[in-house]
C-alpha cells in the first residue's frame, strides 16, 4: 500500500466542525455509562473489519492504556472461538460486526442477543459508538492515515 494521501492531523485542520461531531458521537456511549472496556473492543472490531489501520493501532493503543486484558485484544479478530469474552461482550461484538456488515443486515439472532445483554438505551448508546466509529474508518481508510507508533517505554531505551 503507498503511502497516506492526508493525516488525522490535516483532517483536525481542514474540517474541524466534522472532526468535533465525529468526537462527540464516539464518546457518548462512555458517558451514557458503557464501559470503557467493551466500547473499545467494539471499535477495534470495526475497525479490522474496515481494514483501517490508523484506527486498528489508535484503539489498541487506547485499550492498553484503561487496561483492557492484552489477551481479549490480540483475540477479538476471532472472538467467536474465544472463551474468554463474556456474553455482553459477545451481544456487544455480534452487534458491532452486524452494524458493520451492514449488507448482511441484522439478524433476529443478533438483535434478541443484544437485547438480552443491553438495555434500550445502552443498545442505543452502544449503536452510537458502533456508527462513530465506521465514520472514522471512512475517513482512515479513505486518506490512509498512517497509524501512530508504540510509544517506547523510558527504561527500553537502556537496552
Amino acid at each position: 500500500m503507498s503511502h497516506a494521501r492526508s493525516e488525522y492531523e490535516d483532517f483536525k485542520k481542514i474540517a474541524p466542525d466534522v472532526y468535533d461531531l465525529v468526537l462527540a458521537l464516539g464518546q457518548l456511549a462512555t458517558k451514557a455509562g458503557l464501559d470503557k472496556h467493551l466500547v473499545e473492543l467494539v471499535k477495534l472490531r470495526a475497525s479490522q473489519i474496515n481494514g483501517c489501520a490508523f484506527c486498528v493501532q489508535h484503539h489498541v493503543l487506547l485499550s492498553e492504556r484503561i487496561g483492557v486484558p492484552a489477551d481479549k485484544l490480540h483475540l477479538v479478530a476471532v472472538w467467536r472461538e474465544a472463551p474468554i469474552f463474556s456474553a455482553r461482550e459477545r451481544a456487544a461484538l455480534a452487534w458491532a460486526e452486524a452494524l458493520t456488515l451492514l449488507p448482511e443486515g441484522v439478524s433476529d439472532e443478533v438483535y434478541s442477543e443484544a437485547c438480552r445483554e443491553f438495555s434500550e438505551s445502552e443498545l442505543t448508546y452502544l449503536t452510537s459508538a458502533v456508527a462513530s466509529i465506521n465514520v472514522w474508518n471512512r475517513f482512515g481508510a479513505a486518506y490512509r492515515w498512517t497509524p501512530a507508533q508504540r510509544p517506547v517505554a523510558a527504561n527500553a531505551a537502556a537496552f
